[in-house]
């Protein structure tokens, strides 16, 4: 049968966003509410309907769990206990009869709406559920105190890392690093190929270390916005010239960017930006690795000792593979294999320092690459994502046979 339910709008929630929680249609869901607009933004506590797909009823059986359950009928936990406001998720009830909402998903990650730290850290926890064999760890934590995951597939001899989300309005890189996590994770329990890469021979000879979102207070920001809540709300103010739009924002909670922040000539690069205060972007901050975000992804790269980096980054189709002449003489012929794959454009960079690919090549002279995914004006529009991730895929499993 068709039904509908209401939903009290959430802090951070906005329209793609609650139309994915419960699978559902954006435009249905405007129809349902006329009051909604795709500019007005969603009030907290605002009460919505919500079009429901058809659903079918469950009969709790003896030893079921939610973990069981949400798998085997491939729903997620947040629209299941929606759904079903009784259910007590650490006392489930032999007999109890449930409301399941028709599945709407065949990939955890979905990129159909914007792509926040909540999802992120929920992804992970489905994906580490699904997919035993990832391992995740924490490398540090943001400027407010989140937690920095990082995700590790594989256990070879080879030590691949790719980070995304150094810049706040650039987030549509974490659901790009996210997805390709899955289909590798997918391709090994399955036994299968990615592309014609055997996911299993991968997993034995290389180890594979992801940190999806290094700036996570930026990304909210970005996305969610600042209320006079917010601890920083008066020095953001400030810095973003006391407006109120954050959608340009690439610098972390404190207004200091991320990828400026590194030991790789940091002088010279503060002279070139000229910028001496907090802001939206090109700050670099009062000296090399003040952020905590920044140290941490030194601490976790030096501990590591990585054999091959990748930044993903965007916007502009380009490969950046070079610093100062400190790269390894393979590097110009990795980036070409890499352009190769993805049909970016391999470039020779001058004038930029104290970014992460920068140090990294100048302090373990081995290859560095970043990689600007997309085109157009940041942030990228989610009509893109498959696109890029046609691109950014191809890129990635060449970088795994270098």
């Amino acid at each position: 049968m068709n039904l509908s339910f209401t939903y009290m709008v959430q802090p951070g929630d906005t329209l793609l966003r609650i139309a994915g929680y419960f699978g559902v249609n954006e435009f249905a869901l405007l129809a349902a509410n006329p009051r909604l607009t795709h500019e007005a933004p969603l009030i907290p506590g605002l009460i919505l309907t919500i079009p429901s797909a058809n659903f079918i009823y469950y009969c709790l059986q003896p030893g079921d769990t939610l973990n069981d359950l949400t798998e085997r009928l491939h729903v997620s936990v947040y629209s299941l206990l929606t759904e079903n406001p009784q259910l007590d998720p650490k006392h489930l009830i032999p007999g109890q009869t449930l409301k399941i909402p028709a599945p709407i998903r065949s990939r955890i990650i979905q990129a159909k709406a914007e792509y926040g730290y909540r999802n992120l850290r929920n992804d992970i926890e489905t994906m580490v559920r699904d997919y035993p064999f990832l391992k995740q760890s924490v490398i540090g934590q943001s400027v407010m105190g989140k937690p920095l995951p990082a995700l590790r597939f594989g256990r070879g001899a080879k030590k691949v890392h790719v980070n995304a989300a150094f810049h706040a309005n650039e987030w549509i890189t974490t659901p790009l690093i996210m997805r390709f996590m899955e289909d590798l994770a997918r391709g090994y329990k399955l036994g299968a190929k990615v592309r014609g890469e055997d996911c299993q021979s991968l997993y034995e000879h290389v180890t594979l270390w992801v940190v999806p979102m290094v700036n996570p207070d930026g990304v909210e920001l970005v996305l969610e916005g600042a209320t006079p809540a917010h601890p920083y709300y008066e020095e953001l103010l400030r810095s973003n010239r006391f407006s109120e739009r954050f959608q340009a924002w690439k610098a972390n909670i404190r207004g200091v960017d991320l990828n400026d922040q590194f030991p790789a000539h940091w002088e010279a690069e503060c002279e070139r930006r000229g910028h001496d205060r907090p802001g939206p972007r090109d700050y670099p901050g009062p000296h090399p690795l003040s952020e905590p975000e920044a140290q941490a992804m030194a601490d976790f790269t030096r501990e590591q000792q990585f054999d091959l980096v990748i930044a993903l980054h965007t916007q502009g189709q380009e490969i950046y593979w070079n610093y100062r002449d400190y790269e390894p003489p393979a590097a110009e012929e990795h980036a070409r294999q890499l352009a190769e794959a993805s049909g970016y454009r391999a470039v020779k960079l001058a004038g930029s320092d104290a970014g992460y690919k920068d140090w990294f090549i100048q302090e373990f002279r081995k290859p560095g690459f970043t990689v600007e995914a997309g085109i157009g004006v940041n942030p990228l529009p989610l009509d893109q994502f498959e696109d890029m991730y046609d691109a950014v895929q191809s890129l990635l499993l060449q970088a795994l046979r270098l």
